[in-house]
């Protein structure tokens, strides 16, 4: 077979026309590894041939494209070519290639990841050290680089995010706020010793206005069911629910 004519396509590739009506659709880098010039004579054996290697090269370059549009973990990377079915030994050698080439870096992956989560959300180290994990970064790279999430910025953090707290539950107060606020925390991955110690300059009695507020909506509420003592005891335990301390008058 005999190569006729080529045709760049727009996503980079080339389409190489043959004289039997075949088209072969390969990378630059394939082209030229096997020297493809217009009236060059092929056989099925090296057409075989150049669409394996054409194959490996696809798989380095959806890696790198994958990685460039957002950086990955090692893991990830392979997860995201084995969903594209390409085989093993192939994504183990893109992956080999890109780490060599320095495109796959686990540890700068970890810097680059912590300090993102540390400048655009509000975890603490233990839930980033959790999902770091998830994406197989090593340990020791883990424990090396979230030194730069410091007591000091944790208890920044804390400050401002219990504050932030305090007023969006406004309708609670006392301990339920308390604990609350406590629970929220360690779900974020702060440390409870850290929490301990900030949250106790913090004040968590009951604005008045909100506890009354809080009674008459439950007075309304209740008030068609109940009535007495009865009433009393089930406006009173539901104020206990959300931390609030109000008598009516």
């Amino acid at each position: 077979m005999k190569i006729l004519k080529y045709k760049k396509n727009s996503n980079g590739k080339y389409t190489i026309f043959l004289d039997d009506g075949r088209n072969l659709i390969l990378y630059e880098d394939v082209i030229l590894l096997y020297n493809l010039l217009i009236k060059k004579e092929i056989n099925d054996n090296e057409i075989e041939d150049i669409n394996n290697t054409n194959l490996e090269y696809d798989v380095y370059y959806v890696g790198l494209k994958s990685i460039t549009s957002r950086f990955k973990s090692e893991y990830e990377l392979r997860v995201f070519l084995r969903k594209k079915e390409y085989p093993d030994d192939l994504i183990d050698k893109a992956i080999d290639k890109l780490i060599i080439q320095g495109y796959l870096n686990d540890r700068v992956f970890a810097k680059s990841y912590i300090n993102t989560q540390i400048n655009t959300t509000s975890n603490g180290p233990y839930k980033i050290i959790r999902e770091l994990e998830n994406k197989k970064i090593d340990g020791n790279i883990i424990d090396d680089e979230i030194i730069v999430f410091s007591d000091d910025i944790q208890i920044e953090r804390i400050d401002k995010l219990v504050d932030k707290l305090i007023r969006s539950n406004h309708n609670k107060g006392g301990f339920v706020l308390k604990k609350k606020i406590i629970e929220t925390l360690k779900d974020k991955g702060y440390d409870y010793d850290l929490i301990s110690r900030v949250i106790e300059n913090h004040n968590f009695s009951s604005n008045p206005d909100i506890a009354k507020r809080e009674y008459n909506k439950l007075y309304k509420k209740y008030s068609s069911k109940y009535d007495g003592y009865e009433l009393k005891k089930i406006l009173k335990e539901k104020m206990y629910l959300k931390g609030l301390i109000y008598e009516e008058e």
